[in-house]
């Protein structure tokens, strides 16, 4: 990914200082529960939802099996209706490839929606570095911009704003950017709405060149599709006279007919909806309507590499829905900024560490950023084991072994800092080969349990400065199933 997130602290850091903002914690309780539980109601109307999420994850594993095949023919369709199609190996390939599309247009300003992949690669600044202003035009990137922040979720970027917080920063800044707040803007959702409306028109309607990310691409047609509550998206799409679509090579579907399961799991997954308010698909260009130019930038950055992990892979099923963020106890307590990526929560904890790799401090603490509660798998609509991918992640960052990074097999060597822990599962491996090691051991804690400390000591301090040590039984259980049910009972 890029530099954007670049100086973040390792997760327990950051999280330490987003738990102990009181705000935050609030406007995070709210929203998450709010969505959650209107989703619950949405997916409940529907009686085939666990055929749906079966039907969603065979798609989606189908796909990744065979997706060089689908992007060839992806892009022979979108070329075929006069678009270009460009492939991106990483960030910087994508960056560039973008600046120099816009520069040739003689442009100095550009559109954006729908797009966290512009965000996973720094397309902003990058644009900005070559003298080329990029306006968001989703609300709640909207507000982020506006107020010099950085996305918190995947759906709701600004959630960890009230409307107070976001009345004071359009009044401090829409001047900046453009048409200032009305006079006397209250906090109001209308209120803040229109003003956002305002503000945005003029932008929609001077603009010569849009960028827009995608939620999927038919492969059969060449057809991109972006779904949205707002309508800035379609204003995105058709007004300016180029559209550059950057795209997760991951995004790509077969048909129209798989579609069709992902526009019905997608909206009640993401905002409790039915349908999507907008669904906006276009294919290359015509003569009569829409951009005279379109140009689809195919991005991997690492997402050839997550393919190639057996267990990872399935975070590429990912439709970015956002329902494990809304249900994750750490994120809610957390917010989405403590895990240093555009992609926060639980999806991110596993999606980022196999992108960027688990080299630094940020990437290799995320795998750890989850109580294994297998609550984001219960609500995933496309059935991505989560915990188990998280668990995946931590043995590679404790022990290291063999990945593939930019398509080379290489061995990693273990991240610095869990000695103790690989000096304890070795300990226990040996422990749990020698019964008879394992009996003393249990009888010594218990006959000892009354000096046990409260905390652990050494390197253990961190551990259990957050957690309750379990209490040892008084009498192991080897030894109650014996005197109760006699020597020749077999434990």
């Amino acid at each position: 990914m890029s530099g954007t997130f670049v100086g973040m602290p390792a997760f327990p850091e950051a999280a330490r200082a987003a738990v102990g903002d009181a705000t935050l914690r609030a406007n995070l309780r709210h929203a998450t529960r709010t969505i959650r539980d209107k989703r619950a109601r949405a997916v409940a109307e529907l009686d085939d939802w666990a055929h749906l999420r079966e039907a969603g994850k065979r798609i989606k594993d189908h796909t990744l099996r065979h997706l060089d095949r689908y992007l060839l023919r992806l892009e022979e369709a979108v070329t075929a209706a006069g678009g270009t199609v460009h492939w991106a190996a990483d960030a910087a390939e994508a960056n560039r490839v973008v600046t120099r599309l816009v520069v040739e247009t003689g442009e100095s300003e550009v559109v954006k929606v729908k797009s966290m992949a512009t965000q996973e690669i720094g397309l902003n600044e990058a644009l900005e570095a070559a003298g080329v202003r990029a306006y968001e035009t989703d609300l709640a990137e909207l507000i982020v911009q506006l107020g010099r922040d950085r996305p918190s979720h995947i759906l709701v970027p600004a959630i960890h704003r009230n409307r107070g917080e976001i009345r004071d920063v359009f009044r401090a800044e829409m001047g900046r950017w453009g048409r200032p707040a009305p006079d006397g803007l209250g906090d109001a959702p209308a209120e803040l709405a229109e003003a956002a409306r305002l503000h945005l028109r003029e932008k929609f309607l001077r603009a010569k060149v849009g960028i827009s990310g995608a939620n999927f691409m038919v492969a059969e047609t060449g057809t991109l599709v972006v779904v949205e509550s707002e309508g800035n998206g379609r204003m995105c799409l058709t007004l300016p006279e180029t559209l550059i679509s950057v795209v997760g090579i991951e995004k790509v579907v077969p048909t129209w007919r798989d579609l069709e399961v992902f526009l019905q799991t997608l909206p009640r997954s993401s905002t409790a909806e039915r349908m999507n308010p907008y669904t906006s698909t276009w294919t290359g260009t015509a003569d009569s309507d829409g951009p005279r130019a379109f140009h689809l930038v195919l991005l991997d950055n690492g997402r050839t590499d997550a393919l190639a992990d057996e267990v990872g892979r399935q975070a590429l099923r990912c439709i970015r829905c956002s329902a494990c963020l809304n249900v994750c106890p750490v994120y809610e307590r957390a917010g989405g900024h403590a895990y240093g990526s555009v992609y926060p929560g639980p999806i991110g904890a596993i999606l980022s560490p196999q992108l960027r790799g688990t080299a630094s401090e940020v990437d290799a603490s995320l795998p750890y950023a989850s109580t294994l509660c297998g609550a984001c798998y219960e609500v995933c609509p496309v059935a991505i084991d989560i915990p188990e991918v998280l668990v995946h992640l931590r043995e590679r960052v404790v022990e290291g072994g063999e990945v593939t990074r930019r398509g080379v097999r290489v061995r990693l060597r273990p991240a610095k800092g869990h000695a103790a822990e690989r000096a304890a599962m070795r300990a226990a491996r040996w422990v749990f080969r020698h019964p008879g090691a394992l009996r003393a051991g249990q009888r010594l804690a218990s006959r000892t349990r009354a000096a046990h400390p409260r905390t652990l000591p050494g390197p253990g301090r961190a551990w259990s400065a957050t957690r309750d040590l379990p209490p040892v039984p008084a009498e192991p259980f080897r030894d109650w199933w014996r005197r109760t049910r006699g020597e020749g009972s077999g434990a």
